[in-house]
C-alpha cells in the first residue's frame, strides 16, 4: 500500500514482535480528500474537493531551492560523461566537491582543473560505499548535495545475460544510489538543507528491449525517488530525478553496442549537467532531457498499446 496515514504494523502486537515499520504522518493526496458520498450527494462539490487536494498535493511536493556557493557536494562516476560535466558545472556555482569513480587518473585531472577531492571507489561494494561517504565528509564536513549518477549498461538479449552482470547493473544503478541516499538523507534532514539527484534514464520510463536489466534498475530508481521526495517534503530536503536520453558519452561503447542510430542524435553531457544544476538551485523534482522526449514518455502512460504499436513499426 503507497498510502500510510496510520500506523503500519510487520506483525501483530499481540505476538509479542515489536512493529517493524511506524509511519504516523504523511502528505496530502487525492485519495484522501476523495469520498464516495460526496461524489454522489455533489459531484461539483467532490471536484472542487479533489482539485483543492490536487492543488496542496503540488505546493506539498515542491522542491527546495538552493544556492550552490560553498555548498558541499558528493558526485558519483565523475571521472566521465555527465558525472564529469556536472562536476565543472557544480564548480562554477561554486559548490565544494568530492568526487567519485573508478579511473584515477581522469579524477586526478579533474581536480586538478575544479579543485575538490577525488575517491576512487567500486560503488557496488558496501564497505566502499561507506568509505566514500565518510572521506566525502572529512573534506566537505556537511553534504549538501547527492548527486547519484555512476551507472552501467549491458546490450544483447536478456536470455544471454550472464547473471554476474545482471547483478553488477542492479548493484551499481540502484542498490549503491540507494545506500548513499540511506546515509546522507538523514543528516540532511536534521540540517533542514539538503537536495539529491538521481540520474535515471529515459530507458526507464519506456523500457528498451535489449536493455532489459539497464532499463529495469532505472525504473526502479525513478520510482524510489518519488517515494523518497514524498518522505522528506517540508523537511527542507529536496530529491530529483533527471531522465536523459542518448548522450554522447563513452557508456554505449562499455556496455558493448555502440550507438549507431540516426535518430534521435545524441546529446551532450553538459546540457544533462546544466539541468540537473538548474534543478538543484530551483527545486524541479523532475526533468527529462531533452524535454521533447517527456511526450513519448506521457504516450506511454497513457496510450500504452498505442505506443507499443509505433515502437513495433518505427523503433
Amino acid at each position: 500500500m503507497g498510502i500510510a496515514n496510520n500506523t503500519i504494523l510487520a506483525r501483530s502486537a499481540s505476538a509479542g514482535v515489536s512493529p517493524l515499520i511506524t509511519q504516523t504522518h504523511s502528505p496530502p493526496t487525492l485519495l484522501s480528500a476523495y469520498d464516495p458520498r460526496a461524489a454522489r450527494a455533489s459531484p461539483s462539490t467532490s471536484r472542487r474537493r479533489c482539485y483543492g487536494a490536487a492543488l496542496k498535493v503540488h505546493r506539498t511536493n515542491r522542491g527546495e531551492t538552493m544556492n550552490l556557493n560553498g555548498a558541499g557536494a558528493l558526485v558519483t562516476g565523475a571521472s566521465s560523461g555527465i558525472g564529469l560535466a556536472t562536476a565543472k558545472a557544480l564548480s562554477t556555482r561554486g559548490a565544494r566537491l568530492a568526487l567519485v569513480g573508478r579511473d584515477r587518473r581522469r579524477l586526478a585531472e579533474l581536480v586538478a582543473e575544479v579543485g575538490g577531492t577525488a575517491i576512487v571507489a567500486d560503488l557496488t561494494d558496501e564497505v566502499s560505499i561507506t568509505r566514500c561517504v565518510e572521506e566525502s565528509a572529512a573534506h566537505l564536513g556537511a553534504i549538501d548535495i547527492l548527486v547519484n549518477n555512476a551507472g552501467a549498461g549491458w546490450t544483447g538479449a536478456f536470455t544471454h545475460m550472464p547473471v554476474t552482470v545482471i547483478d553488477q547493473l542492479i548493484r551499481l544503478n540502484l542498490r549503491a544510489a540507494i545506500l548513499l541516499a540511506r546515509e546522507l538523507t538523514p543528516p540532511m534532514i536534521d540540517r533542514g538543507r539538503g537536495h539529491i539527484v538521481n540520474v535515471a534514464s529515459i530507458a526507464g520510463h519506456l523500457g528498451v528491449g535489449g536493455e532489459t536489466v539497464y532499463s529495469a534498475t532505472k525504473a526502479a530508481l525513478i520510482i524510489f525517488s518519488e517515494g523518497l521526495r514524498q518522505e522528506v517534503a517540508g523537511s527542507g530536503v529536496g530529491v530529483t530525478v533527471v531522465s536523459p536520453g542518448v548522450v554522447a558519452t563513452e557508456f554505449f561503447n562499455r556496455q558493448g553496442a555502440p550507438y549507431s542510430r540516426s535518430w534521435p542524435r545524441p546529446i551532450t553531457p553538459e546540457k544533462v549537467a546544466q539541468v540537473i544544476v538548474r534543478s538543484i538551485e530551483t527545486g524541479q523534482p523532475e526533468a527529462i532531457v531533452p524535454k521533447w522526449l517527456g511526450l513519448v514518455a506521457r504516450l506511454k502512460g497513457g496510450l500504452p498499446g498505442l505506443y507499443r504499436t509505433l515502437n513495433r513499426r518505427f523503433g
